[in-house]
């Protein structure tokens, strides 16, 4: 059975008095030793030297009540005991050096004595497992005589122990996450524990978070929900800044980040305080950050790590504490490859890397993003709105096929939406007006035809551009791939969604060395390259 230690401090009001009287009064500290149901192995009991008399008495009275009890008297000598710093950071030293033994004692912070700081400070040393115990609370016995060893309470800040706690606080998270969703019931899985994980480090962490992506995949509005979550949380006090990086050029972009000084520049006629000082205490969300320039990317690394930097013309260092969520729909690691983007940037921002998924890849998740997307056009409009029972069927067989390629994303559906909404009729959504909006998303979609590809009138360029990412085909395991492969790998796609048969994309794949097989199977090579990545021909051309 393991032994039992209690770690508290002399109370020098609660726990004193020498004459024969003080047995008729609760001295908090003696009362440990006078409970049948805690047996006690041993005491570690702070005070300070100047109550070495007091600390010896109590070591005595505790003994006398309890003689198997081993009582260690620790001098712990604080200048200010109501100062936190000074005595967390003796408190944390003493544990530091303390040979806890976990497997064959149990420890117990007694934190009824003491200064409210010393009750604050053991608190969260035993919160953050420097202290490997629970919490020990006791309190004087009730009624008018008020006799006796009162009562005693442990306190376990594991709360996965508490199931009631642990409900609630899983109903707080459950609430973020579909906060984070804007309330929308997505059924994808890997966009779900994407946001999962969103949550959590949102309401931990302060550092950089970069959200890539293809274009209206979400990422503007996924960093504005993230501020909109800090900010109920009471997590951060600024505001959302949003910049894309994309409309930035030559002066203009230091300027608009960094401020500029009156005179550092023509043009520049007064001071500008800059954007990244307006987000001082707040989010600042740098959408398109792979089109920053390199000296820009060095001024926002400098910003970023140490929180400081120098606007354009100024001589005098400005400081400016903001978290910073980055978007991109390049692949960045590409773009150091080609000395167009700071390595050492991406390393500092790719500690929270979430790639969004574009609807394509989400088509389970269009219908309840439809009927969000008619709800907002219904308040905008001001009426309701609704399909009819024929129309919504159509629409939906449509919008998940998929040969609905989604270029635009989320951007698609909701301009798709809101043009259904705005000319409905009654705020009627009829089998018409369904089939006029879906013959214009397939022109809309039609693939500008350009000479000199591969015969099928697609230009490379336009084609590349409807490739999805190869974290949207492979995931997490797209990063284990050298840029060798990677390249290799995208041309290939590129190729497959230019043709559409596997015998043709094949063909064009392998022109030269087929001429010298004396067996031709264009299709079976292209089929055995693609399934070394995990993919197929229908995954390929999606």
């Amino acid at each position: 059975m393991k032994k039992t230690v209690v770690i508290g401090f002399l109370g020098t009001q609660l726990d004193s008095g020498q004459s024969p009287a003080r047995w008729e009064k609760w001295r908090p500290t003696v009362s440990l030793a006078q409970h049948d149901d805690l047996a006690i192995d041993r005491l570690e009991l702070f005070h300070d030297r100047r109550n070495n008399t007091l600390a010896q008495l109590v070591r005595d009275d505790f003994v006398q009540q309890s003689p198997s009890t081993q009582v260690n008297l620790v001098e712990m000598n604080l200048v200010n005991p109501w100062d936190f710093g000074e005595v967390y950071t003796a408190l944390y030293d003493w544990a530091a050096a303390y040979p806890f033994d976990t497997n064959r004692e149990t420890y117990q912070a007694h934190i009824t004595t003491g200064t409210h700081v010393a009750q604050i400070c053991l608190f969260l040393l035993v919160e953050a497992r420097f202290l490997p115990g629970v919490l020990l609370q006791s309190a004087p016995p009730r009624g008018r005589q008020g006799r006796g060893p009162g009562s005693h309470e442990v306190i376990d800040l594991d709360l996965s122990r508490y199931d009631a706690i642990n409900q609630r606080l899983h109903v707080a998270q459950q609430d973020a996450v579909s906060f984070l969703k804007s309330g929308i019931a997505t059924r994808n899985t890997r966009f779900n524990t994407l946001i999962d994980e969103v949550e959590r480090v949102a309401v931990q962490s302060k550092a950089p978070m970069l959200l890539t992506g293809p274009t209206g995949a979400g990422k503007s509005m996924l960093a504005r929900r993230v501020f909109e979550l800090k900010k109920a949380r009471h997590q951060i006090e600024g505001e959302f800044v949003e910049v894309n990086c994309a409309t930035l050029r030559g002066d203009g972009a230091g300027s608009t980040l960094f401020g500029h000084k009156k005179g550092a520049f023509t043009g520049a006629i007064t001071d500008r305080p800059g954007l990244l000082r307006t987000a001082h205490g707040g989010l600042l969300f740098l959408d398109e950050i792979g089109e920053l320039g390199l000296d820009e990317q060095a001024m926002l690394l400098k910003a970023v790590e140490e929180k400081r930097f120098l606007p354009m013309g100024s001589d005098r260092e400005v400081q400016s504490n903001f978290q910073l969520i980055a978007g991109t729909n390049k692949d960045l690691r590409v773009e150091i490859d080609a000395g167009r983007f700071r390595e050492d940037l991406f390393a500092r921002i790719n500690l929270w890397t979430y790639t969004l998924p574009g609807l394509a890849q989400r088509r389970e998740d269009i219908e309840p993003n439809m009927d969000h997307q008619l709800a907002l056009a219904a308040q905008e409009l001001g009426k309701q709105v609704r399909f009819t029972t024929e129309a919504r069927t159509a629409y939906l067989r449509f919008a998940t096929d998929v040969d609905a390629s989604w270029r635009g994303n989320f951007r698609d559906l909701s301009a798709s939406i809101t043009r259904l909404a705005t000319l409905a009729d009654h705020g009627r959504i009829g089998i018409a007006l369904v089939q006029a909006e879906i013959q214009r998303l397939r022109w809309q979609w039609q693939p500008q035809a350009k000479p000199g590809i591969g015969g099928t009138g697609m230009g490379l360029n336009a084609q590349a551009a409807h490739t999805p990412s190869l974290e949207d085909l492979l995931g997490a395991k797209a990063s284990t791939l050298d840029t060798f492969d990677r390249l290799q790998l995208q041309a290939v796609i590129a190729v497959c969604r230019q043709h559409a048969s596997i015998s043709d994309a094949g063909r064009e794949l392998f022109n030269v060395s087929r001429r010298q097989r004396s067996v031709i199977n264009d299709a079976d090579r292209l089929r055995k390259y693609l399934l070394k990545f995990g993919l197929d021909w229908d995954t390929a051309r999606r």
